[in-house]
């Protein structure tokens, strides 16, 4: 079934159930590297860093904060290269209830905008985090972490991206101007 709005949309746009690949665009083929047949049937835990990031995402969309069906985040995807990227997702499940069953998800790269720094899965849950401008210790209280974890995180942060102060380093995660 063909649908020009779908196929031609400028962003990658994807139908997922149970969080597997079911259809999706020429713009999502070509962000992630390869072919709509490719990409169809392919479970989207492929396309994420690791199989923690995947599990966390997941979990995250069980949240009651979650239930309303929408969901969006900035986050470091992959490639089938291999190669990692940040991209913009945003996405919107047709049942609450089962937020997995059937959605439709767009990502967009954000590489121009956000060079990818090799960060640990913790590294990446608080530079996220820190993006939506929680406080140390608000983040210490999402990820189950002392304050004091959560500000060597941010140091880490601030050295890899070499950023001298907390809003320097937003902006460079965020890709926004200072």
């Amino acid at each position: 079934m063909s649908d020009p709005a779908f196929d031609f949309a400028p962003v990658g746009l994807a139908l997922l159930e149970h969080r597997v690949i079911k259809r999706c665009n020429r713009q999502f083929a070509e962000t992630f590297g390869g072919t709509c047949a490719e990409l169809t049937d392919l479970p989207i835990a492929a396309l994420y860093p690791s199989p923690e990031d995947y599990r966390r995402i997941g979990a995250r969309l069980q949240l009651p904060e979650a239930r309303s069906g929408v969901y969006h985040d900035e986050r470091i995807m992959r490639r089938t290269s291999g190669a990692l990227f940040w991209c913009r997702v945003r996405g919107r499940s047709i049942s609450r209830e089962q937020p997995f069953q059937t959605g439709v998800w767009s990502f967009a790269d954000l590489s121009d905008e956000r060079p990818v720094v090799s960060l640990t899965p913790r590294e990446r849950e608080v530079a996220i985090l820190t993006c939506r401008g929680l406080s140390a210790k608000e983040i210490g209280q999402q990820l189950d972490l002392s304050y004091r974890t959560v500000e060597t995180h941010r140091a880490r942060l601030l050295d890899k991206f070499g950023a001298r102060k907390l809003p320097e380093l937003v902006a460079k995660l965020t890709g926004m101007p200072l």
